[in-house]
Parts: structure tokens; C-alpha cells; sequence
């Protein structure tokens, strides 16, 4: 239960946490449809807990009270959309909020990289040029890091099963650390030292959560815990202490291997913001490109069509001939693999945005200063916009229009986050290498439940085996 409550609202608090203000005087939900405060100082944070999840709360939310439903934070109204219609009508020219940025840099207590929109624009194009440039540089190393993976598993005897979330999690953590930090992380130990790190971080902030939920909302009683809080700031100060290093190495100087941070060295930004976006970045890159690869690599699977497909495209592109960068550009049904797995495992179920200005949607008005949610997971699974909502199905991603609208939810094209971005080219290289030369098994009567975080994750260890082509 701990656990369930924990995650539960994480997401929520770090987003509130960022975006607080002095509790309204009303209660009115300006007659959005939802349900009242179950306690006058919780609001509805106990209704999350029980259901085990932020997007299990708005999954029920939304089938009792339709596409555009209220609850409670504490005293602060939260509105929720769940349907690409009414997405579509939240226009807000005047702030976003990026989710992972948002809740990393509010539990990390991070403050720069604010300011105006043409400044988030300036910061948005320096990202997109640094994964830009990193993956390029780098797509030798990541053919490389793929390449030792599919050896591993060449090894192994087609009876054994294979630990898959823990080895995506490595190769994650060795592609996003060299690929963003650069040659430091070449040395196994500094990649298990950096995973070490990030989870102790990741623990850390969510019994943060924890304690703000049983004794109140940025009460102090965090810093009460000082065993596991001095875990933290060391793992943090030992993070921030290797990225400085590595600003000041890198400062000046014309390296042949481009990585993501040299991007934010060479851009108008001071040391503490190139250290805070680097340090975002990294966290989220790690995890989010983790959990891609989990999970196409667990529907392939269990997609035995789907896999022989994939398989043939990569088989066409490639024949006997290297992987290249402008190859990999040619893999359409790849691609379409890699967003029906976001769609079907509902990667990031929710999404935030700030309401600055007073607006409507459909007849409903949104009060200034709410915190509005994009409850995406409810949108991915809505059966008006995705016919067969729960079939692993990459053909339906032929039809434009289907592209489109998961473009428009924030999944694809200019809308996407860097991140995910570069999580797609990892995920589709490190298939590429394995498809090749492997058969991708599911185990025999394995059933794999879903935890439902910032990032959704199975709850056990996903175990496969694999059998070889060749």
C-alpha cells in the first residue's frame, strides 16, 4: 500500500509543488462536473490514494462525469481533460509545463531556466539541437552499445530467461550517460555508480511524497527524516560534483565527440543552468528510454505478427549491410511499432498545463490559475478515437490522420519532448541490432502487471527468452 500511495500522486504534488499559490476562498468548481473534497485539507488526495494511482483516479473520474471533470487538491481546484476534443480547445498561448521537467526541477528544488515564452522557445530549440547533434555523433557508440546487448543475449541457452526491465535499464543508463555526458561514462563503474545515484534520488522523492501526504503539504517534517535525506543530498552532490567536472572539461574546447551537453555549453546559458538542464535531461532520458524499450520489446512478444513484420522491414532496409543513420530513417513500420507502444502502454499518462488567462471549454469556464491535467492515458485508450483501444495494433498508425492526433497529444513530431525523441532513435537502433539476428519469446503463462507513475513501468521484472535466427 506504501508503495501504491506513493506513486499514486507523486506527479500531482510535484506539479502542484511548482505551480502553488494561495488557496482560493471558493469552492466552486464553476460548474465543471466532478466530485467534492472528501476531507476539507486533503481535498481528494485520499480518493487517489485508493485508487492506486493518479491515472486510475481520472480513468473513474472521467467514465462518471465525461471528457472535462473537477477534484480536489488540498483547497485547489484541479481540472482534468480526457478526450482529444477537448484538448484540442485548451489553448494556452501564455505558459506550459513540461511534465518531467516540472516535476524533476521542483523535487530537485532546481530555479533556473524560467522566464519569458521566447525564452522557453530559445531553451526548447537548444534541447532539439543537442539531441540532434548527440545522436549523430554518437550513432557509432550507440550501434556499439547495442551490438555488446545482442551478444549477451546470443549466449544465453534458449531456456534461459532473460531480466529484460533490468537490462533495458542498463543499456539505457550506458547510452543516455555517454551520449549526454560523454567519455566519462565509457568506465562500467561510472555507469553503476550514476544508476545508483539516480535510483537513490528517484527513491528519495517519492517518500518525499509520502511525507508530505501523511503530515500536510510542504510541512518540514521531510527534513525529520535525515538518514534518508542525507542519502539523497550525497547522491545528488556526487551527480552534480561529476557534471561539473565535466562543464568545465568540455568549456572551450573542440572534442570529436559531440554529446548533448556540449549543445548547452556553446548556448547563452550560465554553469548552473547548463548543470540543472543536463541533470533533468539525464534523469529523464534514463528512465523514459528504459521503459520504451521494455515495453516494445514486451508487446513483440506477445505480437507475433507484429514482430514478423518489423522483422521483414528491417531485413528489407538493411539486407546484409550495415546500420546506418540514413537507413534507419527508412523504417516506417518501425516507427509505427514505437508510437502504438506509447499509445498502448500509456508511457506518460498525464500531462499539466498552468491557466494563466481565464478560458472555455465547450460551456465550461476554466478559472484563472488552475491546474489543468491531461489525463493522456484516458485519451490513448478512448475508443471514439482509437478503434479497439487495448489491441497492440502499429497498422492503425498507416491512416495520417490517426498520426496526426497522436502528433497533436504531444507523442510525435514538433511537439514531442526531447526526450522521447531521443528515446525513439535508441529504441529503434537497439531493435534494429536485435531483430537481425534474434526471435523475441514471451515466457509461458507470465502475466505482466502495470504501475502507473510519471512513467508507467511494469510492477515485477519482465522476463522473455530469446531463440536465434542464424
Amino acid at each position: 500500500m506504501l508503495d501504491f500511495a506513493i506513486f499514486a500522486v507523486t506527479f500531482l504534488l510535484a506539479l502542484v509543488g511548482a505551480v502553488l499559490y494561495l488557496y482560493p476562498a471558493s469552492r466552486q468548481a464553476a460548474g465543471i462536473p466532478g466530485i467534492t473534497p472528501t476531507e476539507e485539507k486533503d481535498g481528494n488526495l485520499p480518493d487517489i490514494v485508493n485508487s492506486g494511482s493518479l491515472h486510475e483516479f481520472l480513468v473513474n473520474l472521467h467514465e462518471r462525469y465525461g471528457p472535462v471533470v473537477s477534484f480536489w487538491f488540498g483547497g485547489r481546484l484541479v481540472v482534468s481533460l480526457g478526450t482529444v476534443d477537448v484538448l484540442k480547445q485548451h489553448i494556452n498561448p501564455n505558459k506550459t509545463l513540461d511534465p518531467f521537467e516540472t516535476m524533476l526541477k521542483s523535487l530537485l528544488r532546481y530555479q533556473s531556466g524560467g522566464g519569458s515564452v521566447s525564452e522557453s522557445h530559445l531553451r526548447k530549440k537548444l534541447y532539439e539541437n543537442g539531441v540532434t547533434n548527440s545522436l549523430k555523433s554518437n550513432f557509432a557508440l550507440l550501434l556499439k552499445l547495442s551490438e555488446e546487448l545482442l551478444d549477451k543475449w546470443l549466449s544465453y541457452p534458449e531456456s534461459q530467461h532473460v531480466p529484460l526491465s533490468q537490462h533495458m535499464l542498463g543499456f539505457a543508463m550506458k547510452s543516455v550517460t555517454q551520449m549526454v555526458m560523454g567519455s566519462t561514462f565509457e568506465d562500467d563503474q561510472e555507469v553503476v555508480c550514476f544508476q545508483k545515484n539516480h535510483g537513490t534520488i528517484c527513491i528519495f522523492t517519492y517518500f518525499q511524497v509520502w511525507s508530505e501526504i501523511g503530515k500536510g503539504f510542504l510541512d518540514g517534517s521531510l527534513d525529520k527524516n535525515t538518514t534518508r535525506k542525507k542519502q539523497y543530498e550525497d547522491a545528488l552532490m556526487q551527480l552534480e560534483s561529476i557534471l561539473r567536472n565535466i562543464i568545465k572539461e568540455r568549456k572551450g574546447r573542440n572534442l570529436s565527440q559531440h554529446v548533448f551537453i556540449d549543445s548547452l555549453v556553446q548556448g547563452n546559458l550560465n554553469d548552473q543552468q547548463i548543470l540543472e538542464d543536463s541533470m533533468i535531461f539525464s534523469l529523464a532520458s534514463c528512465i523514459i528510454t528504459a521503459k520504451l524499450c521494455t515495453w516494445a520489446i514486451c508487446f513483440l512478444t506477445t505480437s507475433e505478427e507484429v514482430q514478423k513484420k518489423l522483422y521483414e522491414e528491417i531485413d528489407q532496409v538493411f539486407g546484409n549491410g550495415p546500420i546506418t543513420p540514413e537507413k534507419i530513417e527508412q523504417l516506417r513500420y518501425c516507427r509505427h511499432v514505437l508510437c502504438e507502444t506509447v499509445r498502448t502502454a500509456k508511457l506518460t499518462p498525464v500531462s499539466a498545463r498552468l491557466q494563466d488567462i481565464e478560458g472555455k471549454i465547450d460551456h465550461f469556464i476554466i478559472p484563472r490559475e488552475t491546474l489543468v491535467l491531461y489525463a493522456l492515458g484516458v485519451v490513448l485508450q478512448d475508443p471514439n478515437t482509437w478503434p479497439s483501444p487495448h489491441r497492440f495494433d502499429p497498422d492503425r498508425f498507416d491512416d495520417e490522420l490517426v498520426m496526426k492526433t497522436f502528433s497533436s497529444l504531444g507523442f510525435s513530431g514538433t511537439q514531442e519532448c526531447p526526450e522521447l525523441r531521443f528515446a525513439y532513435m535508441v529504441t529503434t537502433v537497439l531493435l534494429s541490432v536485435l531483430l537481425k539476428r534474434l526471435h523475441l519469446l514471451s515466457v509461458e503463462g507470465q502475466v505482466i502487471e502495470t504501475k502507473y507513475e510519471l512513467v508507467t513501468s511494469s510492477r515485477e521484472e519482465a522476463w522473455i527468452t530469446v531463440s536465434k535466427r542464424y
